[in-house]
């Protein structure tokens, strides 16, 4: 991304890792800056993907993984016949709503993570075919996980925002500077 990531404190590792995993939300909020519902819903190639669909869905993944750390229920629940549900608005949804509830997302994370006594505490991940049987994880892997979910996601959020109306990550990093100045 083209942001640059400020240093943590000294020895704070967690504090790191959250600052990456922002700097990752940071570049797939952009992706919207700007654009009009419509837009946001819009698909502009083959893929299925929308700008808005991809806010949804790292909202959700984000959320899900606290909650499978923390060995809670998922408060949404996905199956492999509405996994296609999480990449789209619903009927009643909206992008300043998906905004506001992965705000709140990244809050529920910071204070999940700054609470934790160390990232070498483990959890155990959920039964599917493609974890080993009685696996574990960090709370470190975690976070490397969501960063790399998120910055996934974002790179394909700067390809679609181009494809709507041509603006690159760059171009949005400065008008959303131009905002917060103006």
């Amino acid at each position: 991304m083209p942001t640059h990531v400020p240093a943590e404190a000294h020895g704070d590792e967690a504090g790191a890792l959250l600052a990456f995993l922002e700097a990752q939300r940071g570049g797939l909020r952009r992706s919207v800056l700007g654009l009009t519902e419509e837009q946001a819903r819009r698909r502009t190639g083959a893929s299925a993907l929308t700008p808005a669909g991809l806010i949804k869905h790292v909202a959700e993944t984000e959320q899900g993984w606290i909650e499978t750390a923390q060995q809670r229920p998922h408060t949404i629940q996905r199956t492999a016949e509405t996994w296609h549900l999480s990449f789209a608005l619903g009927d009643g949804e909206s992008l300043p709503e998906m905004l506001a509830f992965w705000e709140q997302v990244a809050r529920r994370t910071e204070e999940f993570v700054r609470a934790l006594p160390s990232l070498d505490d483990t959890f155990p991940l959920p039964e599917a075919p493609w974890f080993p049987p009685e696996a574990r994880q960090s709370m470190r892997w975690l976070l490397l996980h969501l960063i790399e979910e998120t910055a996934r996601h974002a790179g394909h959020a700067d390809i679609l925002r181009e494809s709507l109306d041509g603006k690159t990550a760059f171009a949005l990093v400065d008008e959303e500077r131009a905002a917060r100045q103006g």
